[in-house]
């Protein structure tokens, strides 16, 4: 028999149901969560335990988002002012009860009305899974944009896929990790609304055809539905609230074949259903196979057709209120945003709806194109710049595949014809690659800056490599064309809601609570940096903090861990070039360390929390291997009575947003140690510092940046710098690298087996050799190695002057105020977007 909350059931009983939408006192906020337990029922009625309190009370909530997005969306519906389409294939959304209610400002009476039912409000948040609709990075960086969009009163929507299983649940075992289905949508979201009226026909596979008038059109295949359903997001303090916009593929009844299904034939009676659910199932399905390639590039194009569609049904809505409502004024109306390369299909797309369905001309198309799209580039790395085959696309979007070309001639023509000198440099600079004509492709990333008005990297130093490496021969053509828009973070989720001690005592002490949404106010602080009453403050909240965390690592993982040890903790993406590898090399020449130390010398040792968290690729097996070796080394030191007073090496599984606001509030020192010039930006560093977190770190990313706001004293630098890595990488290729010796004793410790049976030869193998595939340390571990470890000591120095570390952990928070997604945000609609706020009066 299933449980039922008996107390809560009869605390309950007292408040009566009554239908409250947009209720601020707790009396009236628990009659509406009492209404929805039993009127908008998804249990059986005498259920009202903790899960089914979090729906009734999200659903309550839910009723201020809706008035406000009805009249924020009227709002925009009338003024009819120019918005931005954000499209990502990414949102890491993380919990929304706690986000909602804060950035509406009914926490306390919510937390109040909850009580009536015998319930913490902290609690029932718990409840909530995080929407798995993301990875890392990408996916967080657009979930914090679209706060600051609707923060900011801008006209804006971003636009998703519904993701039924996301990227997967992480499990930690014996094996290493297994991973298994996200279940976030096992019972349902209580914050989407399907919108049953807003549907787009989606072709695949096909074939072109000519018209008898010589225009072109897509005809044939297989053609699925777009469904929608939005997720609001409510502004910090303000009336607006927009809409994510998350698409979920359907086929309609009539692609039932009732007549198969009657003869027994059950899958083929239901083959265009089966294939609908496969698109929207996962995030980056395993693309090794044709299958898996094919249902990527569904996915992309799923997202970028229904967007596109829906923009200009928008744009058509309101055409005819407008003077000349011509197509000519649609760059003045609509800016589509690519989060990376996943949408860069919205290119070819547009230009197939605006002639093929709108009649325009090529001309007047392109020109549109131009003026609309503009592109965000996140990376650097070689296999995250998107490269499709032409084979694959040709057969899966053939209209498409004669547009790109078209482009692709186009570019070619206009280079020559204009700019004689760059036609020895036309090859790398195409869209189409038949270097291998075995395997001509489709690189994304040159359509993406050929087609878009305004391409931008997302830190300083990342522009600068795309200026001048990666994109050195497009920048000569359009020197205009590139900007630089440092990433940044909502300081609401990241501070305000999910660090409660450290927000008060920063508000305090600034005197006003302004600063959760002007961030730069926070160098208020620097002038406190010395007092010693702040320093009490600080170091209490972080121990509340820490405190906190140390509940969770003993919940999730059952190691117990000390509060009064540096925690020290790097959670991100697995990845060889984020260099988690380097970390837990560090973390074993530790543990040799102390196992050599006398009593008298462990007794000066700063004791010690490594704590290391992420997700690694299913199919990337290195990155996996890190992930055992992590946890492999954990079971031997935080077991070995020699050392476990003094380290204490720790696995937190299942990396999520959730997990990251427990653990960024509870660190003292977080590792951003990837190798020079490969981070994009990073904003993870960006959370750790605004929580008074120190960070150990390479000149990558956002780093330099933090380092430069926060004061070269307060961050822990080391390694090689970006513009010497490629020099390195040529050393190492001829021989001349000389491994440090303690380099050299971290691996021989874990090839003696020390950590168990496992083969790590594989993994230690690709720090070895002078070059070759999975060889040659590409990503120079061993050359930074020996300045890691120095940087080490020095933080074991400086966090025994208690004062000092406070202080710098206070002057990093005071120096983060760069880093808010607000200020960003503000950046992009000025000088990419032309957007202006749109405040619901």
């Amino acid at each position: 028999m299933p449980e039922s909350n008996g107390a809560a059931c009869s605390a309950g009983e007292k408040v009566k149901p009554a239908a409250s939408p947009a209720a601020e006192e707790p009396a009236a906020i628990a009659g509406d969560i009492s209404y929805h337990a039993q009127y908008s029922p998804h249990f059986s009625p005498l259920a009202f335990g903790p899960e089914q309190a979090f729906y009734a009370t999200a659903e309550s909530v839910r009723d201020h988002l809706v008035q406000r997005w009805n009249e924020t969306y009227m709002h925009f519906h009338k003024t009819d002012p120019k918005q931005t389409y954000y499209l990502s294939m990414e949102y890491l959304q993380g919990r929304a009860l706690t986000n909602a209610v804060g950035n509406l400002g009914i926490t306390g009476a919510y937390a109040e009305a909850v009580k009536k039912f015998g319930y913490e409000l902290e609690a029932l948040a718990g409840q909530e899974k995080d929407a798995a609709l993301g990875n890392g990075g990408l996916g967080r960086l657009a979930s914090c944009f679209l706060d600051s969009m609707a923060t900011l009163n801008l006209p804006a929507w971003g636009y998703g896929l519904r993701y039924r299983y996301g990227l997967f649940k992480q499990s930690i075992t014996k094996e290493g990790q297994q991973e298994f289905a996200e279940d976030w949508l096992e019972k349902f979201s209580p914050w989407e609304i399907v919108r049953h009226d807003i549907v787009y026909p989606i072709r695949f596979f096909g074939h072109v055809e000519i018209l008898p008038n010589g225009s072109r059109k897509w005809a044939g295949g297989e053609v699925l539905n777009a469904l929608a359903y939005d997720v609001p997001i409510p502004g910090y303090k303000t009336k607006n609230a927009i809409s994510l916009r998350l698409w979920e593929a359907k086929a309609s009844a009539e692609d039932f074949n009732l007549f198969q299904f009657n003869d027994g034939q059950y899958e083929s009676a239901a083959q265009l259903h089966a294939r609908a659910q496969q698109i929207c199932a996962v995030l980056y399905p395993g693309d090794a196979t044709e299958e898996g390639k094919l249902l990527r590039l569904k996915q992309q194009y799923f997202l970028c057709s229904a967007s596109l569609q829906d923009i200009i049904f928008r744009f058509k809505e309101r055409k005819s209120d407008r003077v000349s409502g011509k197509w000519s004024e649609f760059p003045a109306k609509v800016a589509v945003q690519l989060n990376d390369t996943h949408p860069t299909l919205a290119i070819p797309e547009l230009m197939r709806l605006l002639m093929d369905e709108e009649g325009l001309g090529w001309d007047e198309a392109w020109d549109i194109i131009n003026r609309t799209i503009a592109y965000t580039n996140h990376t650097v790395l070689p296999e995250a710049l998107e490269k499709w085959s032409q084979a694959v696309m040709r057969k899966l979007l053939p209209r498409h595949m004669e547009i790109i070309e078209e482009i692709d001639k186009r570019f070619k023509e206009m280079v020559i014809s204009t700019r004689k000198e760059m036609e020895g440099k036309l090859e790398s600079l195409r869209i189409l690659d038949d270097s291998n004509p075995q395997k001509p492709v489709v690189r994304m990333a040159n359509l993406c800056v050929v087609s878009a008005h305004t391409v931008n990297g997302v830190a300083e130093l990342h522009s600068n490599i795309l200026k001048e490496e990666l994109f050195a021969d497009y920048v000569s053509i359009w020197p205009n064309k590139f900007q630089n828009k440092t990433n940044g973070i909502t300081p609401r989720r990241w501070l305000r809601f999910c660090n409660p001690e450290l927000s008060e005592i920063v508000t305090k002490w600034l005197k006003t609570d302004q600063w959760t949404s002007n961030l730069d106010l926070l160098t208020g602080l620097r002038k406190f940096a010395d007092d010693e009453k702040l320093h009490a403050e600080w170091a209490s909240a972080k121990l509340a903090s820490k405190k906190r965390l140390a509940k969770h690592v003993l919940d999730v993982t059952g190691v117990t861990i000390d509060p009064n040890s540096l925690f020290d903790i790097q959670i991100k993406r697995i990845h060889e070039y984020k260099r988690q590898l380097l970390n837990i090399l560090g973390a074993v020449y530790r543990y040799k360390k102390l196992k050599e130390m006398s009593a008298e010398e462990k007794q000066k040792v700063t004791p010690r929390t490594i704590m290391v968290g992420g997700k690694a690729f299913a199919t990337y097996t290195n990155a996996k291997r890190i992930v055992k070796l992590v946890n492999d080394v954990g079971a031997v030191v935080n077991n070995d009575p020699d050392v476990n007073k003094y380290l204490k090496v720790v696995f937190i599984p299942n990396y999520n947003v959730s997990v990251a606001e427990v653990l960024i509030p509870g660190s003292e020192l977080s590792q951003h140690i990837s190798t020079a010039g490969m981070e994009a930006s990073g904003t993870s560093n960006m959370k750790f510092s605004l929580n008074g977190c120190v960070i150990i770190g390479t000149l990558d990313g956002a780093n330099v940046e933090i380092r430069e706001e926060v004061g070269e004293e307060n961050f822990f630098l080391f390694g090689a710098k970006a513009d010497q890595v490629a020099g390195l990488r040529k050393d190492r290729e001829n021989g001349l690298f000389k491994p440090d010796p303690r380099f050299e004793e971290a691996k021989q410790l874990i090839r003696s087996g020390a950590f168990g049976s496992y083969d790590y030869a594989p993994l230690l193998d690709s720090l070895e050799g002078n070059s070759g595939f999975g060889r040659g340390d590409y990503f120079l571990v061993g050359y930074d190695f020996p300045s890691y470890i120095d940087a080490q000591t020095r933080v074991d120095e400086a966090y025994k002057d208690k004062k000092r570390w406070i202080k710098m952990s206070i002057l990093n928070t005071a120096g983060s105020g760069k880093f808010s997604s607000d200020r960003t945000i503000a950046q992009y609609a000025k000088e990419i977007w032309g957007i202006t706020a749109s405040p619901v009066p």
